[in-house]
C-alpha cells in the first residue's frame, strides 16, 4: 500500500521544482534583455563619438559646433535621463526604449573629444578593462547571496560626494583633487555595478504584467549602461595615454 502523504510531499516537491526552473528562466531572460539594451546602448555611444571625431576631417565646421555646444548637450542628456527616472512609470514601453537611444546618441556626441584627448589603443584597453571589470562584478552581484543594501547606500552617499568634489574642483582645478575624484570614482561604480545587478534582480520578482517588466528590463539596461560609462571614463583617467 502506497502512503499517500509521501505521495502528496513528493508531488508538491515536484510541482515547487518545476516552478522554480520557470521562475529562473524567466529571469535568465530578464537579464539577457537587460544586458542586450545596455550593450545596444554603449554601441550607439560609442559609434557616435568615434564617428563624429572622424568626421573632424570631413566637416571640420560641424565637429567644432559639437565640441563648442558639449555642455548644453551634457544638460540635454540630463534632462532625458531625470525624465526617463521620474516618468518611468507613466509612460509607454516604445517611448522609453526611444529616451534610452536617445540619451545614448546624445552621450555620444558629448564624448567624442576623448578621441582627441587620448589615443585610440588605449580607449580600446581601457574599454576591455572596463568590460572584464564589469563582468566580473556584475556576475558577482547576480548570484550572491549576501544583501548588497548597505554597500549600495553607503556607495551613493559616496556618488554624491565625488559629484561635490567635481564641481569644486572645476574652480580649484587641483591634480591632486583630480586624482582622488578619479580612484573613488572606479571604487564606487565598480561596487555599484553588483549592487545594481542585484537590485535589477530582486525587481524581477515584482514585475506586474509584461509592460512593467520590459519598462524595468530599459530601466536596469539604463542603469547598468550608467555604472559601465562611469566606470570606463575613471578609468580612462589611468590608463589612457593622452595624445
Amino acid at each position: 500500500m502506497v502512503d499517500r502523504p509521501n505521495v502528496n510531499r513528493t508531488i508538491q516537491r515536484g510541482y515547487a521544482q518545476a516552478q522554480s526552473a520557470e521562475i529562473d528562466a524567466g529571469l535568465r531572460a530578464h537579464m539577457q534583455k537587460v544586458y542586450a539594451y545596455m550593450a545596444g546602448g554603449l554601441g550607439i555611444t560609442g559609434g557616435v563619438a568615434f564617428g563624429v571625431y572622424r568626421s573632424a576631417e570631413f566637416a571640420p565646421a560641424l565637429f567644432e559646433g559639437i565640441i563648442r555646444n558639449n555642455l548644453i548637450l551634457m544638460l540635454v542628456a540630463l534632462g532625458v535621463a531625470f525624465f526617463m527616472s521620474f516618468r518611468i512609470h507613466a509612460i509607454q514601453v516604445g517611448t522609453a526604449k526611444a529616451l534610452f537611444w536617445t540619451y545614448a546618441f546624445i552621450l555620444g556626441l558629448g564624448l567624442a573629444p576623448i578621441f582627441m584627448v587620448y589615443t585610440g589603443e588605449s580607449i580600446a584597453r581601457t574599454f576591455f578593462i572596463s568590460a572584464g571589470t564589469f563582468a566580473a562584478m556584475s556576475l558577482w552581484g547576480y548570484t550572491t547571496k549576501r544583501d548588497l543594501t548597505g554597500m549600495g547606500n553607503f556607495l551613493i552617499m559616496g556618488l554624491f560626494g565625488i559629484i561635490l568634489a567635481s564641481i569644486v574642483n572645476i574652480f580649484l582645478g587641483s591634480s591632486g583633487l583630480g586624482f582622488a575624484i578619479s580612484v573613488l570614482g572606479v571604487l564606487i561604480f565598480t561596487g555599484l555595478t553588483a549592487y545594481d545587478t542585484q537590485k535589477i534582480k530582486e525587481m524581477y520578482w515584482d514585475a506586474d504584467g509584461a509592460d512593467i517588466a520590459a519598462k524595468k528590463s530599459i530601466m536596469g539596461a539604463f542603469t547598468l549602461y550608467l555604472d559601465f560609462i562611469n566606470l570606463f571614463l575613471m578609468l580612462l583617467r589611468f590608463v589612457g595615454d593622452r595624445r
